[in-house]
């Protein structure tokens, strides 16, 4: 984004932050660069939001901040409010992750632990700003991209609060974290600016990439190769290994009306609510429980689910593919019970052994997850 930014622009930059997972090779002259943790947040994120912040405190009136926001930034881009600390917080994402959190839930709580998110650093800002937004989130809400750091944010530390007992309980974060929760509700710490604040007045946001915009690509290489596309409408969310079930029922009733070879595209973001000790991520999860009823497409079908960004949860692949023979060959391959593995929140090493992984590498962008049924 940040080149992109400065090739397309001519006006006099004076100072340039970056805060991204691993730094690109090329980069505009005099950027500073932070190397931020993703899915948490490290002590690299503290350093890249302080010197975000100080440059939006710095800025003369006549100055225009513009901010190149996309998912992930919540994490990559943190400060903890006080007295919370790094640890802390990233002990409440964690938990909050683990139970099954939705990316509202977990930003509404990010934001109202933060010094910088839910519109704060625009409130700091000196001067103008404006936020080019490429989304992660279904339905593309600025407020939850990145923990909406320059726009209005209408959710309150009493939704925050609430989501802490219902997603583990009060007792599985730290105490810090619910003291300052518990103070924000009863009033004692200030809210994140609302619509209407008057720090906000001057601050202006786009999204210029929306979440479903993975599907507009898809579709123009699919038809490239020939396929008759089918995007189905309704947002893929909830529990992964729940939602995809139902994902592909809605396949099978849309189907016979599709001409052959037929895709079938869908997008959205789901959550897993971790019990078991193994790795994988949302995607793989995903494609796991689709497994069992591709059969029921037709003897000739294939389906993948990706994250856009090429990170699905703690591991190095974007997502897993499978077909109806997928659970024939991890017998031949060893694997006498893969259900232990979809139990065990263990999918990367399932998907490992049988070679189905898929691995991108890390895009450079994130617009959420990308489905795709293939049908010949």
């Amino acid at each position: 984004m940040l080149n992109a930014f400065a090739a397309a622009s001519s006006v006099a930059v004076r100072h340039r932050v970056a805060i991204g997972p691993s730094r690109p090779d090329v980069l505009p002259q005099g950027t500073v660069w932070y190397d931020g943790g993703h899915p948490l947040p490290n002590t690299t994120s503290v350093a890249g939001a302080q010197h975000a912040l100080t440059v939006a405190q710095d800025a003369a009136p006549d100055d225009l901040l513009v901010v190149l926001l996309s998912g992930g930034g919540s994490a990559l881009m943190a400060l903890p409010a006080s007295p919370v600390t790094l640890a802390e917080k990233q002990d409440t994402a964690r938990t909050l992750m683990a139970a099954g959190a939705d990316i509202y839930e977990l930003n509404t709580v990010r934001k109202h632990l933060s010094a910088i998110k839910g519109g704060q650093l625009a409130a700091a800002a000196g001067g103008a700003v404006l936020t080019l937004a490429v989304s992660d989130v279904v339905g593309d809400a600025l407020s939850v991209i990145a923990s909406g750091p320059t726009v209005p944010d209408d959710s309150t530390f009493t939704q925050a609060f609430s989501i802490l007992e219902r997603r583990g309980g009060l007792d599985a974060y730290p105490g810090a974290v619910v003291d300052r929760l518990r103070d924000g509700v009863a009033g004692r710490v200030a809210e994140t600016p609302k619509s209407g604040d008057g720090r906000l007045a001057r601050a202006a946001a786009r999204v210029i990439g929306p979440q479903r915009g993975a599907i507009d690509g898809a579709r123009r290489a699919a038809e490239a190769l020939g396929y008759q596309v089918h995007v189905v409408a309704e947002p893929v969310t909830g529990e992964a290994r729940e939602s995809a079930a139902a994902h592909v029922g809605r396949v099978a009733a849309a189907l016979p009306a599709l001409a052959r070879p037929a895709c079938i595209l869908s997008s959205g973001e789901t959550t897993v609510t971790v019990t078991g000790g193994g790795k994988g991520g949302r995607n793989q999860e995903f494609a796991f429980a689709m497994a069992p009823s591709l059969a029921g497409l037709g003897p000739a079908v294939v389906a993948a689910s990706i994250g856009t960004d090429g990170i699905d949860g703690p591991t190095d692949a974007a997502g897993a593919m499978v077909d109806p023979s997928t659970f024939a060959r991890a017998r031949e391959a060893g694997i006498t019970e893969p259900s232990r593995y979809l139990h065990d929140n263990d999918t990367y090493a399932f998907f490992d052994a049988i070679g189905d992984l898929i691995r991108t590498g890390p895009t450079c962008t994130n617009v959420g997850d990308l489905q795709v049924i293939l049908v010949a």
